[in-house]
């Protein structure tokens, strides 16, 4: 690259750099330039998903501040694809919470259509006391196969990842996260809420790794399964590997259904099946649900009531 030289990046951002010039100056690190920002603003976008074809550019880069990425697929007999990959850095000091709220296409009753959502998502807390949240719920799609990782690089950084997966009819939804502990002082938290019914299979996979030089890192675990019928699934498959006698690693695992008493209470006191069922999802997924903006929290309410219609009854 040339001094003074202008960058062209897409067809709507320039980029002007020069060395040893006065005011506000880039930072060169790492093969990539630091710019101070100017200006924040706000663009409404949304990325159209089709038949195994991408129609607009969804990429997405953000500085500071709050931005909703939102994407749409028509509804038809065969199986779409959506694919995205998502990567977070994080340096000294930053912290990024990244929210999604996932409700494709699932396909009938009988399994016909849907979409198959195979995402990829990585964060990397690189700087020292970085942290990198990851909240999802899932309540759509036919298949689903999503793992969002986080790389914990520097001193004391953390990695949260909260996830509600629901899998009614005949959805497959196979959720997890990755944990990979190298610096030192390093958290993470994992907590996974499943919901199966109908003939749906409910699967959370998950890698806590702990590496030599990763002195007192810690992790802790909760994977909660709630099946609601006789022909759902729930499954559980944990990958520990500790390699630092300072760390420690925590993992508690629970299946429920939602018990006949528990209905006739609700019954009793005027509150319809659907509602109560309603209520106790609600509260089983809680603990997620808090983690999200409020308005998205209203809308996976919302999601979980809609795609459990019928499910109890």
């Amino acid at each position: 690259m040339r001094d003074g030289r202008t960058i062209r990046h897409s067809t709507r951002y320039w980029i002007y750099y020069a060395e040893n010039t006065r005011g506000r100056r880039a930072i060169r690190r790492d093969g990539h330039f630091l710019l101070p920002v100017r200006s924040i603003c706000r663009q409404p976008y949304e990325g159209y998903v089709y038949n195994f074809e991408t129609r607009t550019d969804p990429h997405s880069y953000l500085v500071k501040g709050f931005a909703v990425h939102n994407c749409t697929a028509p509804q038809r007999d065969e199986n779409q694809l959506h694919a995205a990959v998502v990567e977070l850095v994080a340096l000294d000091g930053a912290e990024i919470k990244y929210s999604t709220v996932q409700n494709w296409y699932p396909g009938d009753e009988n399994g016909v259509g849907g979409i198959y959502n195979f995402v990829t998502k990585r964060g990397d807390c690189r700087g020292r006391n970085s942290k990198i949240s990851w909240t999802q719920v899932e309540t759509g799609s036919a298949i689903t196969w999503k793992y969002p990782s986080c790389i914990l690089r520097g001193d004391g950084s953390s990695g949260e990842f909260h996830s509600v997966a629901l899998a009614n009819h005949r959805q497959q939804a196979d959720t997890g996260t990755k944990m990979i502990h190298m610096g030192r002082n390093t958290r993470s938290t994992i907590v996974s809420k499943g919901i199966s019914a109908g003939h749906g299979q409910n699967a959370y996979r998950g890698l806590v790794k702990i590496l030599p030089g990763a002195d007192g890192a810690r992790n802790h675990t909760q994977c909660d399964s709630l099946l609601m019928g006789p022909h759902c699934g729930a499954h559980t498959f944990p990958y520990i590997e500790v390699k630092n006698p300072t760390a420690v690693v925590e993992h508690e695992a629970t299946t429920s259904k939602i018990s006949d008493d528990q209905l006739f209470y609700c019954l009793q006191r005027g509150i319809s099946a659907e509602d109560a069922v309603n209520m106790i999802v609600n509260g089983f997924c809680k603990q997620v649900f808090r983690e999200l903006p409020m308005e998205f929290a209203v809308e996976a309410q919302n999601l979980l009531a809609v795609s459990l219609e019928g499910a109890v009854g």
